[in-house]
C-alpha cells in the first residue's frame, strides 16, 4: 500500500481527497518542492525548506507548521512507503474556500506531499535540449505550482525529441523548463544571475558552491542565446537531473559538443557530496 500526506497526515493514498475550493486547483494558487532522497536520507532538506518559506512569503501566504514539523512528516512518509532511494513532493496550497480571485490572509494552508521513484539518470550520454522562447510570468524565483510555461515548453522539446527546453527572454538566457543552465568557455563556469527570471535551484547553488571550492571561475550574468551554438560544455542541474550535460541544440540554436571536463569534474564532485 502507497501513503501520501494528507493536510500534514499520513493516510492511505486512496483515501486521500482533492478539496474542490482548493486554490492551487483554481489558481495555481501554493507553492511546492522537491526534494531527492539517497539511501533513506532526504537531500538538501534545510535548504529546500528554506526556499519553501521564502516562496510562501513572496506569495502571501501563511505558512504556519515550521520546518521541524515538516521534517517530522517527510520522514515518517519515507519509512511508510519505505523509500530508499527516490523523490518526495510537498506542496503548501494557500487554503480551500469559495472560488474568488481576492484571497484573505486568514486561510488555512493545506499541506499535501507524496513520493516518487528515482529518475532515469542521463547523466552518462547527456541530452539534447530545445531552445525556445520564455513565456512565463516574471517571478520564476518563487517556486509555485503555477507551471503552465514550464510544461508548454517542455511539450515543444519532447516533440523535437528532446530531453529538456532551454528558454530565453527576447534573446537573453534564462533557464530550463525544470532545469537551471550552465555553459563552460574556456574552463570558466556561466549561469544566469539569480533574479525574478529563474529559479535559484537547490542543485544550481549546490554547484556553484563545489565550483568555488575547486577554484572553477563562476560567472553568473546574463547572457545572450548566440552564445549557445560556440560554448565549450553545457549542463543542466535540478534536484531530479542531478549535473546533466548537454550534447546538443537544437530548435532556434543547432549545435552539438562534448560532454567536457569541468562537466565531469562537477559530476563526480556531486557524487562525492551524496
Amino acid at each position: 500500500m502507497n501513503y501520501v500526506l494528507d493536510n500534514m497526515k499520513i493516510v492511505p493514498e486512496n483515501t486521500a481527497v482533492i478539496q474542490p475550493n482548493d486554490r492551487s486547483y483554481h489558481f495555481g494558487d501554493g507553492v511546492y518542492e522537491v526534494v531527492r532522497v539517497y539511501n533513506q536520507k532526504p537531500f538538501q532538506l534545510e535548504a529546500h525548506w528554506e526556499r519553501l518559506f521564502q516562496s510562501s512569503k513572496k506569495l502571501d501566504i501563511n505558512l504556519t507548521v515550521s520546518a521541524n514539523e515538516l521534517t517530522n512528516a517527510t520522514n515518517e512518509l519515507l519509512e511508510k512507503n519505505q523509500v530508499t532511494d527516490g523523490a518526495i513532493y510537498i506542496q503548501v496550497s494557500r487554503g480551500a474556500t469559495p472560488r474568488n480571485h481576492l484571497y484573505s490572509r486568514e486561510e488555512t494552508p493545506i499541506i499535501t506531499g507524496f513520493t516518487m521513484n528515482a529518475p532515469k539518470s542521463k547523466q552518462e550520454e547527456g541530452i539534447s535540449a530545445w531552445v525556445t522562447d520564455d513565456m512565463r510570468w516574471l517571478r520564476c524565483d518563487i517556486k509555485t505550482v503555477n507551471l503552465l510555461g514550464n510544461i508548454m515548453a517542455k511539450r515543444e522539446a519532447a516533440d523535437a525529441d528532446c530531453f529538456e527546453a532551454i528558454m530565453h527572454r527576447d534573446g537573453t538566457v534564462t533557464e530550463g523548463s525544470s532545469s537551471n543552465l550552465f555553459l563552460v568557455n574556456d574552463g570558466t563556469l556561466y549561469t544566469h544571475p539569480a533574479t525574478n527570471l529563474i529559479l535559484n535551484g537547490i542543485t544550481r547553488q549546490v554547484v556553484i558552491d563545489l565550483a568555488n571550492k575547486a577554484g572553477i571561475q563562476v560567472v553568473e550574468e546574463a547572457f545572450p542565446k548566440d552564445v549557445l551554438d560556440h560554448a565549450d560544455e553545457a549542463f543542466i542541474t535540478s534536484t531530479t537531473s542531478e549535473v546533466t550535460p548537454i550534447v546538443e541544440f537544437k530548435g532556434q540554436v543547432t549545435a552539438t559538443m562534448p560532454i567536457g571536463p569541468v562537466t565531469k569534474k562537477l559530476q563526480a564532485l556531486f557524487k562525492d557530496l551524496i
